[in-house]
């Protein structure tokens, strides 16, 4: 009896310290939309420039064929925080009348673009205050590199 007591125990510890460990994925939704592409939706544009530009629209509604939606979402798994950005193109025939932005998705996490720049500019500034290392002497012959006139 002691020992199903004491395994009972063990089993409810071992599934509460395990209950925090469930993964969560990041979900993403929709059109990414980049705040590069979204601005370069011109006035004008047809519809195939701007299909090119931000892929097939979430929405194209059959009864307002002059719309185009698209929606973008992306629910973080860990925090539960959830980003949206909803993009319309309203078209005039086949060209761009005019387009409406109502939200723009802000990342959570920074792009690898930006995470470079942040560490290359903490290097830089780690290594203001040392000098170069000297260059090598006109003299010193690398290994491998041939001799000089021949």
């Amino acid at each position: 009896m002691a020992l199903h007591r004491s395994l009972a125990l063990a089993l409810l510890a071992a599934a509460t310290l395990l209950g925090g460990c469930v993964y969560r994925p990041d979900i993403q939704q929709g059109n990414l939309l980049t705040v590069e592409d979204t601005d370069q939706v011109q006035v004008g544009m047809s519809r195939s420039q701007v299909r090119f530009l931000l892929g097939t629209p979430m929405i194209s509604d059959p009864f307002a064929p002059q719309r185009w939606d698209y929606v973008y979402r992306m629910q973080y798994g860990r925090t539960g925080r959830v980003d949206s950005g909803h993009f319309v193109v309203f078209f005039d025939g086949d060209k761009v009348e005019r387009v409406e932005m109502r939200g723009r998705p802000v990342p959570l996490r920074a792009p690898v673009e930006e995470q470079k720049k942040k560490k290359d500019k903490l290097d830089d500034s780690a290594m203001a205050g040392k000098e170069p290392p000297p260059p090598p002497a006109a003299d010193t012959k690398l290994p491998g590199a041939p001799e000089p006139g021949t």
